[in-house]
């Protein structure tokens, strides 16, 4: 879509107020900046190409938000341009536009060619491949393992000690002896610490 500056200027939605149309326009333009879309001649074309589609449809849903239907309109063309430039169409929401964003990221696409972001007829053929390359690769699928339970050996220390707390078990007086010394040794060692 070919935009000038004439229809740039000549952009008047027919519903909605100027404030709303305004928010909307700075809304756009920082999720464009926020994706490093830094062109700002690049910037205006997209954004009003976003406004135009959103305002179409805010004529004939004037009860929402002109902020709304720009967020989703530039969702929706940003689904549709990684689908294409990715060649994914046909997968999830949420995965076209995971990949989009970290394809675009990686391939440093808005720095290389800042011209190409959106652009539905001209993209380059060196930034689709670097997009294509970019892009998040699933791992192998779920498999189903079988792991027999192993008896754990923890040596000889957990052995012994297991043995002196049974001998303990069956005679309670040494036990008890034997929690009040070390009681009298904590208490002893706290005031020889203290001095």
């Amino acid at each position: 879509m070919d935009i000038s500056l004439e229809s740039l200027s000549a952009f008047r939605p027919r519903t909605g107020t100027m404030e709303a149309w305004n928010a909307a326009y700075v809304r756009v333009e920082d999720y464009l900046r926020a994706h490093r879309i830094h062109n700002r001649l690049h910037q205006s074309r997209l954004i009003l190409q976003i406004l135009e589609r959103a305002a179409r449809r805010h004529e004939a849903q004037p009860a929402s938000e002109p902020t709304t239907l720009a967020a989703e309109e530039t969702e929706a063309m940003m689904d549709l341009w990684f689908a294409d430039v990715l060649d994914v169409r046909g997968q999830p929401h949420e995965r076209i536009a995971v990949d989009g964003r970290v394809a675009l990221l990686l391939s440093d696409g808005p720095e290389k060619w800042p011209y190409a972001f959106l652009d539905e007829q001209n993209v380059p053929v060196d930034f689709a491949q670097a997009m294509r390359r970019g892009g998040l690769q699933a791992g192998p699928d779920m498999a189903v393992s079988n792991m027999a339970p192993q008896p754990i050996d923890l040596g000889l220390i957990p052995q012994a000690a297991g043995e002196t707390l049974e001998q303990f078990e069956k005679w309670p007086i040494l036990r008890a002896l034997l929690l009040w010394l070390l009681f009298a040794a904590v208490l002893a060692g706290l005031f020889y610490a203290t001095r």
